[in-house]
């Protein structure tokens, strides 16, 4: 005889009353009941800045022999039966619902998680933004006067760039998810790497033109890829301060490239050949390197680490049964589909038309442009205002240590108040200033107040992963997380295409026209667009309130585990995002 809970369930599935599709067969599984009194009920706390830099002497130790296996969904023998991964899930083998482990041995097993795969996915993401930064060292070396191209064309080559990437961003997420990530994102870097290096034979307009186009195509999808790929290895509540430092690594690449460029130019008229040849030839080839490596240095899966040049793997039997466990009773949904089976289109359909999302995708497209354009042009106005080579490649390093701090802080802030719009709109509050500065700068402003205010604008707290946290919590399971991610990310590429053609050559050498505009779209970020993203979330989720409490008991526990209840517009688990 069916359960009052399977009842239920089967009875709102039949009304259309979830917010979810449930596959009706799944109820016919018939799983033992186990124990468990033994398991932690209190939900994890992630780390937190805050409390590590300012409280860690008030924290209670932890117990670490104690046990940490947190309650889910699979134990309640009603309601797991919903939520069991399919057959084909590659880490079946090692889910144990009856599993219990200590906080010992999950932080040790975090540790190696850590040095195995977070590392090298850091990696893999710097040597991204070190060719996404040649261009900009490249600018201090004549490039431009050398391929007798102009500003306007400069412009058009980002536009291409961006068009290029935006187009790649969905072809690249099917693909990831046709022949795993460990397999694509590899490729990926080896094939740009190719194409950045060979911009050492540029000759004009048509060939910058076609490498701008290449990278683009061959850039698009990385990060969403590489970001879905750390999500088969953690937790919900250990990814956010990770993927904070994931993009806290491209102000030290920033760093880092400027100090390359400082020396390669110095090799201008080595062989005849101009300096930013040579620094474009010598970065592709250290990203072939770093490709070259990352084919033997990714994984599938916690349960796929053992290769003929590792036979050991990187995990015995028992981390690899901690390492899936975990990781489905922290979200169940990742049990859905094989890390190699690709979406199909009604997947990629239902997750375009989640239309809740649409609003973080607004912000995607509008929250970078006041701060994108002044980037892509800082080492031009550098030149144009009397410094040399040398010495703007140096200057970039300022902007991008307080920078660094600055998005230190934003993590902080974030922790402190548990909020996500009004954490995010920080980005526009702190560029306003600044570009009414350069705004009212005369036609030939005094170089270091024109290097202060540009410096001051660039070092603003970053909030892109708070944005893409936020769209990310807001998705439903791993295939609508991995499309939803790519869109929006789609939508940070037209950001792009639109701040490349804001300064136009006709408004050269202060733009005052195209800095009018940045500093109107700005006051639309402040005062129109975040306000209206978080009272369309606090609308909707009042609006699903309704909803939630008509439910049931049962079915409202079915409805909350694998897919959001309520949009999140607050940070409330004290999260980094």
């Amino acid at each position: 005889m069916a359960s009052a809970a399977e009842v239920t369930c089967k009875q709102a599935i039949s009304s259309g009353t979830l917010p979810y599709p449930v596959d009706e067969k799944a109820l016919q599984v018939d799983l033992k009941s186990i124990a468990s009194d033994d398991l932690q009920d209190a939900e994890p706390k992630p780390f937190q800045l805050f409390d590590w830099l300012f409280r860690r002497h008030t924290l209670k130790p932890l117990d670490l022999d104690s046990i940490a296996t947190r309650r889910s969904v699979h134990d309640d023998p009603d309601l797991a039966e919903h939520y069991w991964p399919k057959p084909g899930y590659e880490n079946m083998h090692r889910f144990d619902t009856k599993a219990r482990w200590t906080y010992r041995e999950e932080m040790a097993l975090v540790r190696k998680i850590d040095w195995k795969v977070m590392l090298w996915a850091v990696l893999s993401f710097s040597v991204l933004n070190l060719d996404r930064h040649s261009l900009t060292s490249a600018n201090t070396d004549n490039f431009l006067p050398d391929l007798k191209l102009t500003t306007d064309d400069f412009n058009w080559g980002n536009t291409i760039f961006r068009l290029a990437f935006l187009f790649a961003e969905l072809p690249s997420q099917l693909v990831s998810k046709r022949i795993g990530p460990d397999r694509w994102i590899p490729t990926q870097i080896c094939v740009w790497a190719i194409v950045n290096g060979a911009q050492f034979f540029l000759t004009g307009r048509a060939s910058f033109f076609v490498c701008r186009a290449l990278l683009g195509f061959l850039q698009g999808g990385f990060i969403p890829v590489i970001i879905l790929y750390l999500s088969y290895f953690y937790t919900k509540t250990e990814l956010p301060f990770r993927l904070a430092l994931f993009w806290m690594s491209e102000y030290i690449v920033t760093i880092i490239a400027s100090f390359i460029a400082f020396g390669v130019l110095r090799m201008r008229g080595v062989a005849g050949m101009a300096g930013w040849r040579w620094l474009l030839l010598i970065e592709g080839l250290i990203t072939l390197a770093v490709g070259i490596a990352t084919f033997f240095k990714m994984r599938p899966s916690p349960t796929q680490t053992r290769t003929w040049f590792c036979p050991e793997g990187w995990f015995n039997e028992r981390e690899e049964m901690i390492a899936v466990t975990r990781i489905l009773r922290d979200d169940p949904t990742k049990g859905d589909m094989h890390n190699r089976e690709g979406l199909s289109l009604s997947r990629l359909w239902t997750a375009v038309c989640d239309y809740d999302l649409w609003p973080l995708y607004i912000a995607g497209l509008m929250f970078g442009i006041p701060v994108s354009t002044i980037y892509s042009y800082f080492t031009l106005s550098l030149r144009d205002v009397g410094f040399d080579t040398l010495q703007t490649n140096l200057l970039v390093i300022p902007w991008s240590v307080v920078g660094m701090m600055n998005m230190l802080a934003i993590t902080i802030v974030s922790e402190v108040v548990h909020e996500r719009s009004f954490v995010a709109i920080m980005q526009d509050v702190w560029a306003l200033p600044f570009l009414i500065g350069i705004y009212t700068l005369p036609k030939s402003p005094n170089r270091w107040k024109f290097f202060g205010l540009a410096s001051g604008l660039l070092s603003y707290p970053y909030v892109q992963p708070i944005q893409v946290a936020w769209c990310s919590s807001n998705a439903g399971a791993v295939a609508s997380r991995a499309v939803n991610a790519a869109i929006y990310n789609m939508f940070v590429q037209l950001s792009g295409i639109v701040s490349a053609q804001i300064y136009r050559n006709d408004d050269a050498p202060r733009y005052h026209r195209g800095n009018a505009i940045l500093i109107s779209i700005t006051c639309f970020n402040i005062f129109v667009m975040y306000p209206g993203i978080k009272l369309y979330y606090v609308l909707r989720n009042k609006q699903r309130a309704k909803t939630w409490d008509a439910m049931t008991p049962q079915v409202s526990l079915l409805a909350s585990t694998p897919t959001r209840t309520f949009l999140t517009f607050q940070n409330t688990t004290g999260q980094i995002m």
